[in-house]
């Protein structure tokens, strides 16, 4: 037993971050904080279809494939979203969410990179099937140094968040 614990702490201190094997399944598009954490679960977990289809039309890779491979070297992923601001269009209401996140790779290292995403919600009452609900329009983030919380923008766009 001691054996055992004096391995886990030697390996604590050299083998890296130890995450856990799966995150609980997220899948809330109730708000758009919660769409962009569910993208990030879904892809914390792999499960690169799930955070595709959470995109509207204008999808952030050329393909499918080309976006599953941008997170080759991913093993999980950290998020924190900021205060959503929203502003109204011609039928549609459009979030602008801040959000940092924390990429750890395979190899053991971590990047933070940070920016805003628009979520868009067409109006329910003036949709016909198939109903869409709240999707993600574009995402720009760029990478940072330092803590994630630190990193997260005050804000995004021209509307101030309430």
């Amino acid at each position: 037993m001691i054996r055992y614990l004096a391995a886990a702490a030697a390996c604590i201190l050299s083998c890296g971050p130890i995450h856990a094997a799966e995150p609980d399944y997220y899948d809330n598009r109730s708000d758009a904080a919660a769409l962009v954490t569910s993208l990030y679960n879904a892809i914390d977990r792999k499960e690169y279809a799930r955070a595709w289809d959470y995109f509207g039309e204008r999808k952030p890779a050329a393909d499918f494939q080309a976006f599953a491979q941008g997170y080759a070297t991913t093993e999980a992923v950290d998020v924190v979203t900021g205060a959503v601001s929203e502003e109204g269009a011609a039928g549609s209401v459009y979030y602008q969410v801040p959000v940092a996140i924390r990429a750890h790779h395979a190899d053991g290292t971590e990047a933070v990179f940070a920016g805003c995403y628009v979520v868009r919600q067409v109006n329910p009452a003036i949709q016909e099937p198939p109903f869409r609900p709240l999707q993600i329009e574009s995402g720009s983030l760029d990478r940072r140094t330092g803590r994630l919380d630190a990193a997260l923008p005050e804000q995004c766009g021209e509307m101030p968040p309430p």
